[in-house]
């Protein structure tokens, strides 16, 4: 077993080694969310974590870890009759992203079940994890139907495992810690609650700071034990505050001024629920424990709100997490100080004090440094457009190039969806065999078995129950009877938009408009858990502005900063939009494309423009690429050119309007596949 990295030797991160020791000292707290970019000792400091932890202790040969003071009366392993317990490690177990169903919550032999009546059982890694800690790498890659079930456990505490009325239960309760990179998407808000804290965590500007990181690391990878020999010391110290902040934890007073600011902080900030209360309350606690205090001051209560409520407060995605301090502030000001107060004992994760009161989970910067609420530059610094067509003009950007302005008021679009079954990652767009989802028959198993179909079974066995001397009331099943059931549910699409930002788009307020349908399309885009990318056009080409990601706040953050300006190179736009599907398609065949193109239609600059664009909307059509055209025109004399776009593509064309959930215009849901008879 490899050595792991010590955790007091991570340099830096002190908000994410707070996060994660108040949940050592007190493991109600409810686990941490880190989020970050790539690069900034996220697993290290989860996976090092583990090394801290005190021993657990268990009943001898019990594979589901009871404790023996109080053992599980359900137990699979049970009853457990008296006796001494057993010390070992606290496991950290960790839950990969592409994990089974059967592998998280356990499997049952279905076949003993049925023939013998008997419930043999292999515990999966939520057994593993009991009292424990539950680890998920990149937890907003988790697939939707092991969230559900980690939600369940987190809930209840406990696992079930069904099986055509045959039923397992056992004790679940684990710290969930979860690190994710935001780039890559999102996390399901009922999932994004159960997390107790969050933190952000990013790497260090300071030049001397890197140096150390990357000379530490160094040093351990050519020699790990003699590294961590010779932080054993700061290790050991670490382990016995944390055991004096457990003793203590009870100790600690959470006075009723105390209740009162945590309130008072929930309801300002417009958090859902109670849970931020509760959870703010026990985190306040364990700062105070962690600080040897016990008494919960004032700053406590800043520091659990600055660690507990910036994930509860995001309202879409393309909110940014966060809290505004000088409201957090105010808000604690106006509640009224609590008692022994004194402000002096502000923890750190290393034993010493703030000074600044700040303590850390402050509000991360914008991405890339921008306001999203606003435009980029002002109305006045906008160069004019050229004529369409026209050359540019010197001095002017390239293209006839204008500033971006910012998008309209997102709205709830209309469903489009890809014909046909598909059979890519579940998700919540176009119908798909997945392994969620109502039974529509069955087949034979390939592999393990994991939805029994009852019917087909007894269909299968019953004709065989003579040869096989069937003597009893019971079936003779054998394995060759079982049948898988076939389900069908939803999956998410790859959603390539295509959108036209030439002069003829350049208007300030249709822009605008355009810019708040894409950001509606992106927003159901997250919602049913498809990949987006997205391809821009204008000037002499198209580019890719963004590649095929899960992430649609970056979708949201280019879409912002999207200038417009110059000529409608419309053909090289959906030829752009072919080359970013060839490659998807080698990368993901399972994961179906669905084409947005928002445009007016138009066409210039080149030899035959528009008949180049039907050519290259016919290119998409002969590759079944399902497609939708957003009509952009407007104004009194309409061309109807989107029109013929998506009839070249094979598709469909609905203008801004018909685009909105609640517009009485009628719209087809499933967008024609190119190919299929008109």
């Amino acid at each position: 077993m490899s050595t792991p990295y010590p955790f007091t030797a991570i340099v830096g991160q002190d908000d994410l080694r707070l996060g994660l020791l108040l949940n050592a000292v007190s493991p109600a707290v409810g686990g941490v969310l880190v989020r970050g970019e790539k690069g900034t000792a996220k697993s290290t400091a989860v996976r090092a974590l583990a090394a801290l932890m005190p021993e657990v202790p268990v009943v001898p040969g019990c594979r589901f870890s009871c404790d023996p003071a109080s053992p599980d009366p359900a137990c699979p392993d049970g009853p457990h009759a008296e006796a001494a317990g057993v010390s070992r490690p606290a496991r950290t177990v960790e839950l990969p992203v592409g994990a089974s169903e059967d592998r998280l919550v356990g499997a049952l032999d279905i076949e003993r079940a049925l023939s013998e009546g008997v419930k043999a059982f292999e515990p999966g890694l939520l057994a593993d994890a009991h009292r424990g800690i539950l680890y998920v790498d990149e937890v907003n890659l988790l697939h939707d139907h092991l969230v559900d079930l980690l939600l369940d456990a987190a809930a209840m505490g406990a696992s079930y495992v069904e099986r055509e009325g045959v039923s397992v239960r056992h004790a679940a309760r684990f710290l969930l810690v979860g690190t994710m990179n935001p780039e890559e998407g999102e996390l399901r808000p009922q999932l994004l609650d159960r997390f107790g804290l969050t933190v952000e965590v990013s790497a260090s500007r300071d030049t001397d700071e890197r140096v150390e990181v990357v000379r530490r690391r160094l040093a351990y990878d050519d020699d790990p034990e003699g590294f961590a020999a010779r932080w054993a010391e700061e290790e050991g110290a670490l382990r016995e505050r944390i055991a004096a902040a457990r003793v203590l934890l009870p100790r600690v007073v959470l006075s009723d001024g105390v209740l009162r600011q945590i309130a008072a902080t929930c309801a300002a900030f417009e958090v859902d629920g109670m849970r931020a209360d509760i959870v703010m309350a026990r985190t306040a606690t364990a700062l105070a424990a962690w600080a040897g205090r016990e008494e919960v001051t004032a700053d406590d209560v800043r520091q659990a709100a600055l660690l507990a409520l910036p994930h509860r407060r995001r309202r879409n995605p393309f909110d940014a997490p966060g809290l505004d301090e000088d409201k957090l502030d105010q808000t604690l000001d106006e509640a009224g100080p609590p008692e022994n107060s004194d402000g002096d004992d502000q923890p750190d994760p290393d034993g010493g004090g703030d000074d600044d009161g700040g303590g850390g989970g402050g509000v991360p910067p914008q991405a890339d440094g921008e306001d999203r609420t606003s435009p980029q530059g002002s109305e006045g610094d906008s160069p004019s457009p050229a004529p369409e067509g026209a050359p540019d003009a010197p001095g002017r950007p390239a293209g006839g190039e204008q500033q971006p302005v910012a998008a309209a008021e997102p709205f709830r679009t209309k469903m489009l969806s890809v014909p046909g079954l598909g059979e890519g990652a579940a998700g919540r767009r176009s119908r798909a065999r997945t392994e969620h989802g109502r039974t529509t028959g069955a087949r034979r198993p390939q592999g393990a078995l994991t939805k029994l179909h009852l019917a087909a079974t007894v269909q299968a066995a019953a004709p065989h129950q003579r040869a096989r001397g069937r003597a009893g009331r019971g079936l003779v099943v054998r394995r060759d009877d079982l049948r898988q059931a076939t389900r069908e549910g939803r999956e998410g699409n790859l959603v390539l938009f295509v959108v036209d930002a030439s002069g003829s788009m350049a208007a300030r307020q249709r822009m605008s408009a355009v810019k708040g349908a894409v950001l509606s399309l992106l927003l159901d885009a997250y919602q049913r858990r498809d990949k987006v990318g997205l391809v821009t056009f204008r000037g002499k080409e198209a580019e890719v502005a963004l590649p095929p990601t899960s992430s649609v706040d970056a979708a949201a953050a280019r879409l912002e900063s999207l200038p417009t300006g110059g000529r409608t190179p419309l053909a090289a736009g959906l030829l752009k939009a072919h080359d970013v599907l060839r490659v998807e398609r080698l990368r993901d065949p399972s994961r179906r494309p669905l084409l947005v193109v928002v445009t007016d239609g138009r066409a210039t600059g080149g030899p035959e423009p528009v008949a180049l664009a039907g050519r290259a909307g016919r290119l998409h059509r002969s590759e079944g690429t399902a497609s939708v055209v957003v009509d952009c025109e407007s104004g009194y004399v309409r061309l109807g050119l989107a029109g013929e776009l998506a009839r070249e593509l094979g598709g469909t064309a609905v203008t801004l309007d018909e685009l909105r959930a609640d517009s009485i215009a009628g719209l087809v849901k499933d967008v024609t596949a190119a190919g299929r008879a008109a």
